[in-house]
């Protein structure tokens, strides 16, 4: 895909900066967890696995992305953008497995914007579009955690707990916040603002109809993804209720969101070694529980990969009937 080679052309030194920082990162916090934990505990545990049960994971996760696709078709509808439900799902894919399969420094998103703009749109519209998908998927995220923690608020030490439902809360005030910006007719005096504004116009608009699917939806892609990680936990040992990851993974998948490391790795297992060791869990099991779900994304991005590559060979084949028209 040219387009791709050109949106990196630009900036490549300052890429290659950002990436090799991510790399340094990412090594860092392994070093610094594998301090405490040696490997051979972890190829134990491994040994150990009940595949029957990774394959339960990865058939959550691949749902989870599925319905995803699903619920970004809808929101790009509302706002006029048509398309089937078959190219946004290999739009989505083909995102995931730049965010998860590569250290590309144009991201998931920014190749979405692209599918979609290639379509005869303009790329700031369905840019806020991108973003909107991005906003509700993790304000389901704080809801359904927000909601576990109702089964069981004295899980975390009451520090931990406290300081983890305050962000929850806080993001959630936020997403309504955005939600009622577009009242404010003072903000139009603001041209710098207005961006604001019209993000918060699209979010009523992408929700203007099929709400109920479009809310359904969105609590069902956390749901699968944490019974994903439920599975994975269980096939390593770690026999703990559904609600405990309902409270522990999703603040780990908050931290990933800061590109500090390449696809959230370290990050990731740093922040659940360190609150699964606050309830008693084995830190080597809960280290190779991060790690095969880390995995378990990559393989769930490999269709991605593989609509990427059938996407750069069609142009090519179809260059000889450009000639002859």
């Amino acid at each position: 895909m040219p387009v791709i080679d050109q949106f990196n052309k630009p900036s490549i030194s300052i890429n290659s900066i950002k990436l090799w920082a991510r790399i340094l990162i990412t090594v860092s916090i392994f070093v610094l967890i594998l301090r405490s934990i040696h490997i051979h505990e972890i190829w134990k545990i491994l040994k150990q696995t009940r595949l029957d049960l990774l394959l339960v994971a990865l058939l959550m996760q691949f749902s989870s992305t599925t319905v995803s696709a699903y619920r970004w078709q809808l929101i790009m509808r509302n706002l006029n953008f048509g398309q089937s439900f078959a190219f946004y799902w290999r739009s989505y894919f083909k995102a995931m497995f730049f965010n998860q399969g590569l250290p590309t420094s144009i991201g998931g998103d920014a190749l979405r914007v692209l599918d979609v703009a290639g379509q005869g749109f303009r790329k700031r519209d369905v840019l806020y579009g991108v973003i909107l998908d991005r906003i509700t998927g993790l304000g389901a995220l704080m809801l359904l955690n927000l909601v576990a923690y109702g089964f069981d608020p004295d899980l975390l030490p009451i520090e931990v707990g406290y300081l983890i439902l305050l962000l929850v809360i806080i993001g959630l005030l936020g997403f309504a916040g955005i939600a009622s910006l577009r009242r404010l007719e003072w903000l139009n005096a603001y041209p710098r603002l207005m961006v604001v504004k019209t993000l918060s116009a699209r979010l009523h608009q992408a929700f203007l109809t099929h709400r109920i699917l479009l809310m359904t939806s969105s609590l069902l892609i956390p749901f699968l993804a944490m019974m994903g990680f439920f599975a994975t936990g269980w096939a390593l040992g770690l026999r703990y209720d559904p609600i405990t990851y309902v409270i522990i993974v999703p603040p780990a998948i908050f931290l990933t969101i800061i590109p500090v490391s390449l696809a959230g790795w370290g990050v990731r297992e740093g922040a659940l070694v360190g609150l699964f060791s606050l309830i008693g869990a084995d830190k080597a099991t809960v280290l190779a529980m991060s790690v095969l779900y880390g995995l378990t994304l990559l393989a769930v991005s490999l269709p991605g990969f593989i609509i990427y590559l059938s996407g750069r060979q069609r142009p090519a084949l179809s260059k000889p009937v450009t000639q002859d028209r």
